[in-house]
């Protein structure tokens, strides 16, 4: 179990970036990490994982501190950043190198991801593939590591339409009742049918951590063809095909969850939201 105890946290003095962020996070859920740009989502993740050290508050994998990194922790996270260092090294040099260093690597599946991505008959230095083609080497080093814990920060930037859609077949495949995904994305329509957690950064603060059985009972997503004001109307947006809405589910009808629309609502509502999701 990975958990953030009132997080405070800056690179400047004069202005914090956390301040006091609470976050846990248990097994077997699928979490999207959503915020704007510059909120900390990557900052937050290196607090997570031992990178940076919270100035005040606890993060905590487990019972012990984060920030200690010790090998049994290493072994059970594996944090793909969005910027991807890699060395002069081809595949099979690599999975040699790094696989040693998680327990339950499979062989059988990262060959079988590299496939699935087109990469399999790769035979290059991995430094010097095409942004996107060192992503998808990476995405399936990290599935095979099959850590307790697996953190990706904008595992799609880079991929085109065809290699996302792979992604999202090979995540959904890899659930695990065990294991925990931490998915930072802006791109949010590449989340939709893979979390069943959303946790929404925002100010310094988690202003939305709820399943999304829990989103979807307590708000409604609704599009009309001219507004309506029938419950509290946390977020409207006109488009040529009508007005899109999210409000108040009083009657707990089924809608699809929005994840655009639902970040939108939630930054314009942040004290209704952080309440109503407690």
């Amino acid at each position: 179990m990975i958990k953030l105890k009132n997080v405070e946290f800056g690179y400047d003095q004069n202005r914090k970036l956390f301040n006091g962020v609470n976050w846990q996070l248990e097994p077997g859920h699928f979490y999207g990490l959503l915020g704007r740009n510059g909120a900390g989502k990557t900052t937050l993740l290196k607090i997570m994982t031992g990178l940076l050290f919270p100035q005040a508050g606890e993060a905590l994998i487990g019972d012990e501190p984060a920030y200690k990194r010790t090998a049994e922790q290493m072994s059970d996270i594996y944090f793909l950043q969005e910027e991807i260092y890699v060395p002069h090294l081809r595949v099979k040099q690599f999975e040699a190198a790094f696989a040693p260093f998680y327990p339950n690597f499979s062989h059988e599946q990262f060959m079988k991801y590299l496939t699935e991505m087109e990469m399999d008959n790769m035979t290059g230095f991995i430094d010097k593939f095409s942004h996107g083609q060192k992503k998808k080497v990476m995405i399936a080093f990290a599935l095979a590591t099959n850590v307790p814990l697996l953190i990706m920060d904008e595992p799609t930037n880079g991929l085109d339409i065809p290699s996302k859609s792979i992604f999202r077949k090979i995540m959904a495949s890899s659930a695990d009742e065990q294991k925990t995904v931490i998915i930072s994305t802006h791109q949010v329509r590449d989340l939709h049918s893979l979390i069943d957690a959303v946790s929404i950064l925002d100010n310094g603060r988690m202003i939305l951590n709820a399943s999304v059985e829990v989103i979807s009972d307590k708000l409604l997503f609704d599009m009309n063809d001219e507004k309506t004001q029938a419950g509290k109307v946390f977020y409207t947006e006109e488009t040529p095909r009508g007005v899109h809405q999210v409000k108040e589910n009083l009657k707990h009808l089924d809608s699809p969850l929005d994840l655009e629309l639902l970040f939108n609502a939630a930054v314009q509502n942040k004290n209704e939201f952080t309440e109503m999701f407690q």
